[in-house]
C-alpha cells in the first residue's frame, strides 16, 4: 500500500514548549508508520522529529516574546523547495499563518495539494497587549491581521478549531464556515488526576496549610496579568491568609513578582510537578482571554481543581456557569474576587465543581482526536484508509 506523504510546517517543534506544540506532539507520537510518511519543516526544534525526514529553517527570535522564533524561509528558498519537491507530498499541514506557513500555502496552491491547518494561537487577541502604549494603532493592526487570517484560512481545505468561541470569531472576520471543523484538545487523565494530590508538597512550597489559589501559564501580558494583579491586591487586603501560587515563566515575570510580592513563584515546571500543584491547590484562577482553547483549564479540571476563568476566549467553553465552574467578566477583578470568596466558603460548591469537572474532562480522549485527524489526512489525500490508528 502506498503511504500517505504529509509535509508538516511549523514554527516551533520543541516538545513541551507550549500548549500548541504539545498538541502537535500528541499527533506526532501517534503516527502509524505503515500508513504515513512525514516531512517536518520548522524553525526551532531538535535536529530530527520522531525519526522522520526533518528540515530546520533559519529562524529569528521575536523581541516581544522571549523564546519565540519565526522561521525565515527566504534565506533557504531553493533548498527548501528542492527538499519538499523530493519528498513529493500528498498533503500539506500548516501550523501557523507565518512566513513559513505562507510559503507552504503558496507551494500547495502551485501544485494543487490539499491543505489542513489547526488553529492553535489566537494572535489577534495579543494586539491589545503589545500595542497598549500606542492605542491608536490597535484597531488598524487588528483589521490588517483579520484580513491576513481571512486570506490565509480561506485557502485551506480544512481548518480545525478548538472551541465554538474561536469558530465564531473566525466566522466574524470572514473565514468560510464550511472549512472549519470543531476539534477539541485531548486530556491525559493519568498525568492530570486527583491522585497526585500532596498536601505535604504544597506546604513545602507555601509554608502553611492556608487555601491556595493557583495560576499556571506563561507569564506574558496577553494572559490578562493586569487583572490578575488587581485580584491579588483585593484578596490580600480582604483575606491575607490565602496563598497565591504562580506556576510559569516569561517576559513579565519580574513585573509579576513586583506586583504580587507575597505570591509564590515556581518558575517553569514540568508536567509531573504541575500535576501535583493542580491536584493539591484549592482553586484555579485563569483570567486570560487570549486562549484558543486553554489547556491549563482542562488540566486543572481533570486534576479535581475547581476553576474560575474569564468569560472570554476559548477557555469559557469548558465552563457551564455555576455547574462545573465560574466565568467572570474578563477585566472585572471584583467579579473574580466575589466568586473566589464564595468557593472558599462553600465546601459543597467546591465538591460539585470538582465532580462535574472530572466528568467533563474525562470525555476528551487524545486517541479519538488523533484518529479523526489521521483519517482526515488519508481522505484528503485520496487514500483508502479508515481508522488508521
Amino acid at each position: 500500500m502506498k503511504k500517505v506523504r504529509v509535509a508538516f510546517f511549523a514554527e516551533i517543534l520543541i516538545e513541551d514548549f507550549d500548549g500548541a506544540v504539545r498538541t502537535m506532539y500528541q499527533l506526532i507520537k501517534r503516527i502509524d508508520r505503515n500508513v504515513f510518511e512525514f516531512l517536518f519543516v520548522y524553525g526551532a526544534g531538535p535536529d530530527s522529529i520522531a525519526g522522520f525526514e526533518s528540515l530546520k529553517v533559519p529562524a529569528l527570535t521575536l523581541p516581544i516574546n522571549t523564546g519565540y522564533t519565526m522561521a525565515i524561509p527566504a534565506l533557504v528558498m531553493s533548498e527548501l523547495k528542492e527538499e519538499v519537491d523530493n519528498f513529493f507530498p500528498d498533503i500539506i499541514h500548516i501550523a501557523t499563518p507565518s512566513l513559513l506557513g505562507s510559503f507552504a500555502l503558496k507551494y500547495a496552491n502551485q501544485r494543487g495539494l490539499p491543505v489542513i491547518s489547526i488553529y492553535h494561537t489566537h494572535f489577534i487577541s495579543y494586539i491589545d497587549y503589545y500595542l497598549k502604549h500606542v492605542p491608536f494603532l490597535i484597531s488598524k493592526v487588528k483589521q490588517i491581521m483579520a484580513e491576513s487570517h481571512r486570506f490565509f484560512y480561506n485557502q485551506c481545505d480544512q481548518v480545525y478549531v478548538p472551541s465554538i468561541a474561536m469558530k465564531d470569531e473566525l466566522i466574524d472576520i470572514g473565514v468560510d464556515t464550511y472549512r472549519m471543523k470543531l476539534w477539541q484538545r485531548g486530556m491525559d487523565t493519568n498525568l492530570f488526576s486527583p491522585r497526585h494530590k500532596s498536601s505535604k508538597a504544597l506546604m513545602a512550597l507555601t509554608g502553611n496549610n492556608n487555601p491556595t489559589i493557583l495560576f499556571a501559564s506563561r507569564l506574558v501580558w496577553e494572559k490578562n496579568l493586569e487583572t490578575l494583579f488587581e485580584i491579588y491586591a483585593i484578596m490580600k487586603d480582604r483575606n491575607p491568609e490565602v496563598n497565591f501560587v504562580i506556576a510559569g515563566d516569561g517576559i513579565a515575570r519580574k513585573a509579576c513578582e513586583t506586583r504580587m510580592p507575597d505570591a509564590v513563584f515556581t518558575g517553569k515546571v514540568n508536567h509531573k510537578t504541575l500535576s501535583v500543584l493542580y491536584a493539591s491547590s484549592t482553586l484555579f484562577l485563569f483570567p486570560s482571554v487570549s486562549e484558543t482553547y486553554g489547556n491549563v483549564v482542562l488540566e486543572a479540571m481533570a486534576s479535581g481543581l475547581p476553576c474560575i476563568v474569564a468569560d472570554g476566549g476559548g477557555s469559557k467553553d469548558f465552563i457551564e456557569q455555576g455547574i462545573n465552574g465560574f466565568k467572570c467578566e474578563p477585566y472585572n477583578a471584583a467579579c473574580y474576587v466575589e466568586r473566589i470568596e464564595l468557593l472558599l466558603k462553600s465546601n459543597s460548591l467546591r465538591e460539585q465543581f470538582i465532580e462535574e469537572g472530572l466528568q467533563y474532562s474525562g470525555r476528551l480522549s487524545w486517541e479519538h482526536l488523533a484518529s479523526v485527524y489521521f483519517d482526515e489526512l488519508a481522505e484528503m489525500a485520496g487514500a483508502d484508509v479508515l481508522s488508521v490508528i
